[in-house]
């Protein structure tokens, strides 16, 4: 027998259908049933009556997911220029329409503790760049960076209690132009034991900032500072001896978690599976250029656009890390947006001052289906986990984002596997290239849903820069006891 729904005092205004849905308990049809932005229930199709006038839209054919999740962005960002200049990047009004168009909903940029007179006067004027200015909803890591004064570890520690669960660090400077962003390891092991104590995870810029430096110095003597050379620079051995030395730091802090950022080399996915079977908590991101792109492409014309910090690797690395997505030890494809003009991408030709990141959020889900799902026959449910489930378990988002389940918020992503296009810059949203060209896609987007409203539909943009909401997050206890992803 049929039933009726009623959700609190809200009815059920829409319903989507679809003999394709990955919920966390496997792949079948489902209707998905909302109500007041909530996901109110997960039925059989057809099994609930409906209110008159309730909007059903049918995905048959199509795979219903969760809205994905980018863990690592970078909106309305500091972009120095070659000659000392600098400009910014674009705002989260840009990025987070391309964001929705491309199926993701959720965003995690950054405040910059050194942006501020103090870590919540920093807050609060990042979250004004932000509220009203994004159509997806987002939430902010914050960063430290450089000499951190004394009393920042106790500021971070409330942040992390006001629903801030995450900490950027850097071991480098990155470039020589750069100095002030590397913190030093006396200042890391202070920020564990606050990370530790507040139940907050380390996000990890890690790279040895005494053999990128050295290498910098190396190759510009030989002459050879065109950023093609850039793999020498931040290379294989830096990843290798730095993610080592901070899994042993955080080893030694009981209670420490770890997210290491942009992993890009084999060396990277070892560190991280080896302590993995130690059993520390450790959980590792990398980024669609560095699983699908090399050094070589520096070669091409324009082949600034494939780079980001750290540097694109080999074909081992590759494999490497295409490994790690199947073993656990990469948990998360992310872009580490930078949204820019092809102008500003390739203002810099050396290896001390090319522009990192990409501008890849858009097409972020479809690309990943295409060469998880469609190439490498992954199934369904893992290619969810590495777009949106696990960020959202490991940033502390989880259930209400990257699950269809009920009482989740009703983030939906509906991919059409008949819509087998190939990107090309003029039809996204973001900037002016895309490093993706020429691609064909397996499937993409064409519905996506945030908090039960339809915002963009068969191409067309339906939301507002005033639907994203800050999240507040908890990272939950179990994600520190041990590795469970």
């Amino acid at each position: 027998m049929r039933q009726s729904l009623l959700m609190g005092d809200a009815m059920i205004d829409l319903v989507i259908r679809g003999d394709t849905v990955v919920t966390p308990q496997g792949v079948g049809a489902h209707d998905i049933l909302i109500a007041g932005g909530v996901i109110a229930a997960v039925a059989a199709p057809g099994g609930i009556a409906l209110p008159e006038g309730t909007r059903v839209i049918d995905a048959t054919g199509k795979i219903v997911m969760p809205g994905g999740i980018d863990p690592h962005v970078h909106c309305k960002w500091h972009l120095p220029g070659p000659d000392g200049s600098a400009t910014e990047t674009a705002p989260p009004d840009v990025v987070s329409k391309a964001a929705l168009w491309g199926g993701t909903t959720t965003m995690l940029d950054f405040t910059r503790a050194s942006q501020g007179k103090n870590l919540r006067d920093a807050i609060e004027r990042r979250e004004a760049e932000w509220k009203g200015h994004c159509a997806c909803d987002y939430a902010q890591h914050i960063m430290v960076e450089g000499a951190l004064p004394v009393d920042l570890p106790d500021q971070v520690g409330e942040a992390i209690q006001a629903g801030f669960a995450t900490v950027k660090i850097f071991t480098t400077d990155i470039t020589p132009s750069r100095k002030g962003r590397m913190v030093d390891f006396g200042d890391i092991w202070e920020i564990f034991q606050v990370l530790a104590a507040n139940r907050g995870l380390g996000v990890i810029h890690s790279e040895d900032n005494d053999i990128v430096m050295h290498m910098y110095g190396k190759l510009i003597r030989e002459g050879r500072a065109g950023f093609e050379n850039m793999a020498e620079v931040h290379n294989t051995l830096s990843e290798d001896v730095s993610f080592r030395r901070v899994i042993r730091l955080a080893e030694k802090v009981a209670g420490t978690a770890l997210y290491m950022m942009h992993v890009s080399a084999a060396t990277g996915v070892s560190a991280i599976h080896e302590a993995r079977t130690r059993g520390v908590p450790i959980y590792g991101e990398s980024l669609h250029q560095y699983m699908l792109y090399s050094s070589e492409d520096y070669k091409r014309p324009n082949g600034q656009i494939y780079h980001t910090y750290p540097s694109l690797k080999g074909a081992e690395d590759h494999k490497a890390l295409w490994q790690g997505t199947l073993d656990g030890s990469i948990n998360c494809v992310a872009t580490d947006e930078i949204c820019c003009t092809l102008k500003q991408k390739l203002q810099g030709a050396r290896i001390d001052d090319t522009t990192g990141g990409n501008a890849g959020v858009e097409p972020r889900v479809a690309l990943m289906y295409t060469e998880m799902v469609g190439k490498r026959g992954y199934s369904l449910r893992r290619y969810v986990d590495l777009v949106s489930t696990n960020a959202a378990r490991i940033m502390g988002l989880y259930p209400r984002k990257g699950a269809l389940a009920a009482g989740s918020d009703a983030d939906i992503c509906v991919l059409d596997p008949a819509d087998k296009r190939v990107i090309r810059a003029e039809d996204l949203h973001e900037a002016d290239y895309t490093p993706w060209e020429g691609r064909q896609m397996d499937a993409w987007p064409c519905l996506t849903v945030l908090r039960g409203k339809v915002v963009v539909e068969n191409g067309s943009f339906k939301g507002s820069l005033d639907d994203g909401k800050w999240q507040h997050r908890k990272v939950a206890e179990e994600m520190f006891t041990a590795p469970r992803l």
